[in-house]
Formats: structure tokens, C-alpha cells, sequence
């Protein structure tokens, strides 16, 4: 696997690509886009940093694995692309936002809009089988971007991290509260969305963080 990234990050990302569990990591997924179905597609792993400029950073939102099913995942968590159907965790992401903001709920998924602005769309885990959910997990995905917050956690205050369910919370543990904007609640999958997610107002509180330490709001 040949890695593109854009050289913002692959200037800060660099020592992480030349370590031994990082070489074993690319041989698994060169072999898998060869022998199965794998999402997104090879040019599009890394395109949530593509779209997000390290110096732009101002909100780091942090996904599981990218979805599994035909032609949903696009590199930013949580994203799908334009025309495809908002899968469940999507949707109730929109109907926060209008709740939260008024927002209009938008007629595409395409979240590069928000990446655009600076807002970091992680997945923990980059690539996935077709129709197998974590597939990719424990294979080395986990430790690259755990890399990747402490670079930022080391590099930016005043960031606004978005913790959505144990998962994300337990990765972006490292990031300091006292000089970042750390906002917790529930995961917004169907499963958990009515124990926190909906109402946590994340939204609004993100940007009136950032209005306050002199940064631009995100047009969510």
C-alpha cells in the first residue's frame, strides 16, 4: 500500500509510516483490496486529512470503521457520498443538528463540507471488508491514529474534540481538558442515540467554544 497523504500530514505523520507494525499493517490491506471487496477505495483512505488541513484543525470527530456496505464509505467518518442513502447514525447526526442549530436538514451526506472548515473526520480503523463490520480492527489501524490524536493533542490547543460513545471517549483520553473543548455523550447509532446523544447539543457548544477563543464557527 502506497501511502498518499497530503504533506501537511505526512510531514507531522512521518515516523509512524516507518515503523515496523505500520509496513505490516500496509501488506494486510494491499492483500485484502487484492483478494476481497474493501471500502473505501484505495484512494480515498486518507482522505479525511486530504480534506482537512493540519493548520486548519479546529474539531476532531472520531468514528469507529468506515461502513461496510456498496458504495458508503467515502474516508470521513460518518460521510457518505453524494446520492447515496444517509445510513441510521447519519441521520440522527442531521436531526441533532437541526435540533441543536436549525440547521436545515441537507440533501447530501457528503460531510466534506464540515472537513472543509476544519473539522477532522477520523475513523479509528481506515479500510474494512464488504459486509464485515470491524474486519480491519486490531491490525494495526488502531495504533496509526491513536499517532494521530497524540499529534495534534501535542501540536494545537483550543481544539474541539467530539466524543461520541466509550470508544471515542477511551481514544481521545489523552487530549488535555483544560486547554481543548472536550464534549462526551452517547454514540448516535440507533442503539444508543435516545441515552445521550440526542439533546447533548454538541453543536452549538462547539461553536461557541471556538467563538470565544477567536476562531470561526463551523457551518454545520
Amino acid at each position: 500500500m502506497e501511502v498518499k497523504i497530503s504533506p501537511d500530514w505526512k510531514a507531522i505523520l512521518d515516523r509512524e509510516f516507518d515503523k515496523s507494525y505500520f509496513a505490516e499493517l500496509a501488506e494486510f490491506v494491499r492483500k485484502e483490496y487484492l483478494r476481497a471487496r474493501v471500502y473505501p477505495r484505495g484512494k480515498d483512505i486518507f482522505r479525511a486529512f486530504d480534506k482537512c488541513p493540519f493548520d486548519a484543525l479546529k474539531v476532531v470527530i472520531i468514528g469507529q470503521d468506515p461502513y461496510h456496505e456498496e458504495g458508503q464509505a467515502n474516508g470521513l467518518c460518518f460521510s457518505v457520498s453524494d446520492g447515496v442513502p444517509f445510513p441510521p447514525s447519519l441521520q440522527n447526526i442531521f436531526k441533532e443538528v437541526h435540533d441543536d442549530t436549525g440547521a436545515v436538514i441537507p440533501q447530501s451526506g457528503n460531510l466534506d463540507r464540515w472537513a472543509e472548515q476544519g473539522v477532522l473526520m477520523l475513523n479509528a480503523v481506515l479500510t474494512v471488508r464488504a459486509h464485515e463490520a470491524a474486519s480491519h480492527a486490531n491490525m494495526g489501524w488502531e495504533r496509526f491514529t491513536d499517532a494521530v490524536v497524540q499529534a495534534i493533542a501535542e501540536r494545537k490547543t483550543g481544539v474541539v474534540y467530539m466524543l461520541w460513545g466509550s470508544y471515542a471517549q477511551r481514544k481521545g483520553a489523552i487530549v488535555n481538558p483544560a486547554t481543548n473543548c472536550i464534549l462526551k455523550c452517547a454514540h448516535p447509532s440507533p442503539l444508543s442515540a435516545y441515552r445521550g446523544f440526542f439533546g447533548c447539543r454538541h453543536f452549538s457548544q462547539a461553536n461557541a467554544y471556538l467563538t470565544s477563543i477567536g476562531k470561526t464557527p463551523i457551518v454545520w
